[in-house]
């Protein structure tokens, strides 16, 4: 996805402090934090709410963005950690919470995966990988869930460009199986090269 050269204005202007900028900046990106967030998250209300924790940290932060990346490639960072972390916070949620006899039968779709390959057992993944091999885990979610392609994933990472290669290999090969468990003989939903 190209950077669009006023978004990118808006953020510089943003960052050196100019708070009109900022408003602007942020009700420019509200949709696509909403997209990206949403293609995390099944639940809209909490996709909705990850864009929302997206803006917060976009506003709270924007003055440590400086400008040596695209701004859009630093907001793709800040919408998969946020996106995360609700996930995380829902997980959390669901175990603490004591259920009454018909929720003890029925499914969270929000932390239970439905649908095999889901969204949610890509996230689910994503947990495990980064337990076993955190250094994995960046170089997928760009790639793969935020769709960047290499050279921002290499410059987002700070990476060489084969080495973003080598371990986006190595995620997709971890991650694939797990995957595969969950949603039987069809197997996971990364691609298989790419």
């Amino acid at each position: 996805m190209p950077a669009d050269p006023e978004t990118e204005s808006l953020a510089a202007r943003a960052a050196a402090g100019d708070a009109a900028a900022l408003d602007a900046l942020l009700e420019r990106i509200r949709p696509e934090a909403l997209r990206r967030c949403g293609r995390f998250l099944p639940c809209r209300e909490d996709a909705e709410e990850a864009a929302q924790d997206v803006l917060i940290q976009v506003a709270r932060g924007i003055r440590s963005f400086e400008g040596r990346s695209l701004f859009s490639t630093w907001l793709y960072t800040v919408v998969a950690n946020c996106a995360r972390q609700k996930y995380r916070d829902l997980r959390r949620r669901a175990s603490e919470t004591p259920l009454d006899g018909e929720e003890l039968h029925r499914p969270d779709p929000r932390t239970t995966s439905v649908v095999a390959g889901s969204r949610i057992d890509l996230l689910e993944a994503l947990e495990r990988l980064e337990r076993q091999s955190p250094h994995l885990v960046a170089p997928l979610v760009y790639r793969d869930v935020c769709q960047m392609d290499y050279a921002e994933v290499a410059d987002r990472t700070g990476l060489p460009l084969g080495t973003v290669k080598s371990r986006l290999h190595a995620a997709r090969r971890t991650v694939r199986p797990w995957l595969a468990e969950s949603s039987g003989p069809a197997g996971g939903a990364l691609p298989a090269s790419g």
